[in-house]
Order: C-alpha cells, then sequence, then structure tokens
C-alpha cells in the first residue's frame, strides 16, 4: 500500500537541511525531498510531487519575502510516516502573519497563489511565530486527491 514504509527505510530518520534562505537552496530543498522519497520508494509519485509542489511554493515565499534578505537562516526537516508526510520550516526572517484560508486569486493577478495552493495540496498546514521564529508545520495524508 502506498506510504507503508519498506522495513530496510531508516526508521524515524530526518531529512534536514540548514543555511540561508536564497534561490539556489531551493534546489537543496528538492534534493532533501528526493532523498526521502528515494528511501521510501513505496510512497506513491503522486504524492510526492503534490507535497513537494506544496513545500516549495512556501519556501519560495520565505526565499523571496523574508528580511533581512539574503541574511535569513532557515531549517527544514522532512519526515515520512506510514499514512503522512510533513515538513517543519523555521526561518529567522522578520515577523509574519500569514492570510491563510484566502481564495486563489484571479488570473489576471501577478501573485497570492502560493499559500492557496499550498492550501488546497496539503491536509495541514500550521504557522505559528516562536519568539524570533517563524514556524511553518505541512502535512499531507498519502493517499488523497487534492480538494483544488
Amino acid at each position: 500500500m502506498a506510504g507503508d514504509v519498506p522495513e530496510d527505510a531508516p526508521e524515524g530518520k530526518e531529512y534536514v537541511l540548514e543555511g540561508f534562505a536564497v534561490p539556489d537552496q531551493l534546489d537543496a530543498v528538492h534534493s532533501l525531498l528526493a532523498q526521502a522519497a528515494g528511501d521510501h520508494p513505496d510512497l506513491d509519485p503522486m504524492d510526492v510531487m503534490l507535497f513537494e509542489t506544496a513545500i516549495i511554493e512556501i519556501a519560495n515565499n520565505v526565499v523571496e519575502y523574508g528580511r533581512p534578505e539574503g541574511e535569513v537562516r532557515w531549517k527544514f526537516v522532512i519526515r515520512v510516516h506510514k499514512d503522512t508526510i510533513e515538513a517543519e520550516l523555521d526561518d529567522t526572517g522578520q515577523m509574519f502573519m500569514p492570510e491563510q484560508g484566502k481564495a486563489m486569486p484571479g488570473e489576471d493577478a501577478e501573485g497570492g497563489r502560493g499559500l492557496p495552493m499550498a492550501e488546497a495540496l496539503l491536509d495541514k498546514i500550521e504557522f505559528k511565530r516562536l519568539t524570533d521564529t517563524n514556524h511553518w508545520r505541512m502535512v499531507r495524508r498519502l493517499g488523497q486527491t487534492p480538494q483544488m
């Protein structure tokens, strides 16, 4: 069944990326998820693709809008469980309060699609400001159809 962890997969392994939230690090996020998917070959490629799309949207927002520009540090952690795949993203950018639950903007809008798209592709997306860190938790149940 999709989402079952093979016996030889690293049990409880966390896939971690730390560094500066800069454009070239988006490739490192892709690589991190590819590593997790490679260690869990029973993951449905559709689940991986949809999860990747969602977390890259959030990561890109941190890269694009995080201030001070080029100085924001982040830590990404990805975990694969029996029924879910999840990511946590902490960044040191300025305080930010996302407008969750917002509708997808119209075709002529120049931006504002990232968070609504991530919300449609994930089963849970949580945001908290912890002291001096923005904290995102993103979860996708395996084997679910997105609600777009």
